[in-house]
């Protein structure tokens, strides 16, 4: 077996402390089983958008198995690096997850599918994914950066400053949500008696306490190299596990116990598919629409055509009047 190696002073070393392999091999385990247990509730369930709520715990788990292993091997090219970036950006995947969910709550506990009368469920969850994919990439290019420039201090800064930017537009973005959230709430309350008999409680108080730790994880983030690279919150592990690896594995088990597939029943707790055309049907709709646009170009030639006014020739005599107007229309 590998000896473990620990020396801080190496620049190549990709931790400020040394550390703790038991907390390595038991946070990897633990996220593991949440792992699978969202993948068989996904099945079971059948709930196609539980992918995201799995990419969230797969990247835990691969996290921390790179931890485990990068205790051994402290090379550059070794598993400190992708250790560090999959547990700075896995959170984000949760954070889409909790957008997808309450677009279906809405969609299921709300007749006309629509938070304030205007945001509709499906334009809800596209939003805010949308907005999560671009927190996503601003977070992925600066912890690419600060974990790609330990030689250079000041190009490290740098990347934690793009890290933090997206680490608060991410938390900006959850505030925003939660005030929908909240009217979602207040409308779904509202209807729910008459509409549905499901307990729609289940699966918004759980949201609930998600974002509350997903904030904590955020305000540990923003605050974690505020004070430098020598502060407690860099050169201790044991917060790096109370308000980062904590708080992000309570989400993924709240949602194993609390899992919105065991509410959001039914054909209509899916957003409506929109239907595709065949081949045939868009062949002979597009011929339709050639046809009908010669035909509007035929008239409208005929429209620009001037009448063109014919001499009337005075019938002489012997000539019928029938003869002279047929002469006219000739």
């Amino acid at each position: 077996m590998p000896s473990l190696y620990c020396n801080v002073a190496d620049e190549n070393y990709p931790y400020f402390y040394c550390p703790s392999l038991p907390a390595a091999q038991a946070f990897t385990i633990l996220f593991t089983i949440t792992t699978f247990a969202h993948l068989v509730q996904a099945i079971v369930y059948r709930k196609g958008f539980c992918w995201v709520i799995i990419m969230a715990a797969l990247w835990e788990a691969m996290s921390f198995a790179f931890r485990w292993l990068s205790i051994y091997d402290i090379s550059p090219e070794g598993f400190g690096t992708p250790s560090q970036l999959l547990v700075m950006l896995a959170p984000l995947w949760i954070n889409a997850f909790c957008y997808m969910v309450l677009g279906r709550v809405v969609h299921y506990f709300t007749p006309d599918h629509k938070v304030w009368g205007f945001l509709s469920a499906r334009r809800l969850s596209l939003m805010f994914v949308l907005l999560d994919i671009l927190a996503f990439l601003v977070q992925g290019a600066g912890a690419i950066i600060a974990n790609g420039a330990r030689d250079n201090p000041k190009l490290m800064k740098l990347g934690l400053h793009l890290y933090q930017g997206g680490i608060g537009m991410q938390e900006f973005f959850i505030l925003i949500f939660v005030a929908i959230t909240i009217r979602a709430n207040i409308e779904i309350t509202r209807f729910h008696n008459d509409y549905r008999e499901q307990n729609w409680r289940r699966v918004i108080w759980p949201m609930y306490a998600v974002l509350i730790l997903i904030t904590i994880r955020v305000i540990y983030r923003l605050t974690e190299y505020s004070g430098g690279f020598d502060s407690g919150l860099v050169r201790e592990e044991k917060w790096f596990y109370i308000l980062e690896a904590g708080p992000m594995l309570f989400c993924l088990f709240l949602f194993n116990l609390l899992h919105p597939g065991a509410v959001l029943v039914g054909p209509e707790s899916e957003f409506p598919k929109k239907e595709k055309k065949s081949k045939k049907e868009k062949k002979s709709k597009k011929g339709a629409e050639v046809s009908l646009t010669t035909m509007d170009t035929n008239l409208s030639d005929l429209e620009s055509q001037p009448l063109t006014p014919h001499h009337t020739e005075q019938p002489s005599a012997g000539t019928s009047t029938s003869t002279v107007y047929a002469k006219d229309w000739n």
